[in-house]
């Protein structure tokens, strides 16, 4: 599984606006590591530098001396729609002979090859094959009498996931899909404004937190201050839930929960969810070590830092590559022998995608001398494919469509395993559950999955490239 892009704007009259957006992407490095992107504008053009690799890889002081002006946007990247490769660098930007944008994108849109198919007709053409350079087009292409009009024109084409910063010469603005399947908050910074994927980016910067984008929501930021137009119908949310369980950084805010105390919750359900007699709880580090805390404290078995991370390691699932992925399992682990040999462990994660990589963790900790080592998964099985911003993989290649729970245990080599039940991780976020998509472990999805079939047939036109 692959995580989310990451996407910051800012609007600050006599700020150093690019190194805002290169500490507020260097604050979301978490959600993309394949390329990273700054673009700005000074009231008379548009600027951008964007590279494959890590935020601080690709820019220096001198690259960011170049990025002048009082509005800046920025972008870490990983594939969705769109290949891993230089041209699929975002921020992208887009001309018509009435507008100049620079956008950052943060989702997939499901429609995406019949609306570039239709632009195609119109006579664009497209040097990049991401989903994010036919929104940027179909914006610029869209009939209004201003760029919120088009923007509103532009939703009602759109089908799937897209929180977006949008960047003119002279104004900032922040969308926002209708079911709001991706996060986008609004903050305050020395008299100016920012938006990014994540609270903890403003928090990074010292940015105060004014709100979230609504779902639907054009906010647009220029010299006059911030105004919020809503110009998307929302019939149902669909906030993503793996930006409680996974994606999100811990110490963020959304929909008014801070996700460390909630990722606790999980970890506690799961305990009263899946009891067993054992002597430790450890977590995979990073990502699940809340909610093995939280197992620890419902259970009353003490927690332990059993397994160590390399936090020189990127998070392995953002490999492109299988391969990769395996490697980097060895790397990016190390048990503690002298803590965990001889212990009955419960084992707490996040998620099980394909199930490629828990079997290498589990034989680690049995190599350590683990006597048992219990399974638990803070996220229900996952059972389908997402369509909307997270490569979860084909159907075919998830453990969990293809497999029960004892099948799965056996599989990874645990002595047992349990999952959360969706019940169960809904009361422990503690909000509703219509706000959220849980199509992955339900196959309930927000959208029609006929969009299924485009999909396809975009990934056919984007073979031949």
């Amino acid at each position: 599984m692959r995580e989310s892009c990451g996407i910051f704007g800012v609007y600050a009259q006599g700020e150093d606006v690019a190194r805002l957006a290169f500490f507020g992407i260097y604050a979301l490095q978490h959600r993309g590591q394949e390329s990273s992107g700054i673009a700005s504008a000074d009231g008379s053009r548009i600027r951008v530098h964007a590279d494959m690799g890590l935020v601080a890889q690709v820019f220096n002081e001198t690259v960011l001396d170049q990025l002048s002006g009082s509005i800046a946007i920025g972008h870490n990247r990983y594939s969705t729609t769109g290949s891993s490769r230089k041209f699929n660098v975002q921020p992208v930007v887009v001309s018509s002979p009435s507008e100049e944008i620079a956008l950052a994108h943060n989702g997939n849109i499901v429609n995406a090859g019949y609306l570039r198919r239709e632009l195609e007709e119109k006579g664009y053409t497209f040097s990049s094959s991401s989903d994010s350079a036919i929104i940027a087009c179909l914006i610029v292409s869209s009939p209004g009498k201003d760029l919120v009009d088009k923007i509103r024109y532009a939703m009602g084409r759109l089908q799937g996931a897209y929180s977006l910063v949008i960047m003119t010469r002279d104004k900032l603005l922040g969308v926002r899909d209708p079911f709001g399947v991706r996060p986008l908050s609004l903050g305050s910074l020395n008299g100016g404004w920012v938006l990014a994927s994540e609270t903890c980016a403003l928090d990074h910067l010292g940015a105060h937190l004014i709100r979230e984008v609504e779902p639907g929501e054009v906010v647009l930021i220029d010299e006059a201050g911030v105004n919020g137009f809503k110009v998307g119908k929302t019939e149902k949310r669909a906030l993503c839930i793996f930006e409680f369980i996974y994606f999100a950084r811990p110490d963020s805010v959304i929909g008014g929960c801070r996700l460390y105390p909630t990722r606790q919750a999980m970890g506690g359900q799961l305990s009263c969810e899946h009891p067993v007699d054992a002597d430790l709880v450890i977590g995979i580090p990073d990502s699940a070590t809340a909610a093995g805390i939280g197992y620890s404290l419902a259970s009353g078995i003490p927690f332990s830092e059993g397994l160590l991370k390399n936090r020189y390691v990127g998070r392995t699932f953002i490999e492109p590559e299988q391969r990769l992925r395996d490697l980097g399992v060895k790397l990016k682990f190390n048990p503690m022998p002298e803590i965990i040999s001889g212990k009955r462990l419960v084992v707490v994660d996040d998620s099980i995608v394909r199930g490629t990589t828990t079997p290498q963790v589990i034989n680690l900790l049995r190599r350590a001398g683990a006597s048992e080592v219990h399974l638990r998964i803070c996220a229900p099985p996952i059972r389908h494919p997402c369509f909307f911003g997270v490569d979860m993989a084909t159907r075919s290649e998830l453990i969990a469509a293809q497999k029960t729970v004892p099948e799965i245990a056996e599989f990874v080599g645990a002595d047992s395993l349990g999952y959360l039940s969706v019940d169960g991780l809904i009361q422990a976020v503690g909000l509703p559950r219509e706000n959220f998509c849980l199509a992955c472990f339900t196959g309930d999805y927000p959208l029609p999955v006929q969009l299924e079939m485009d999909k396809l047939a975009m990934e056919t036109i984007l073979d031949t490239e």
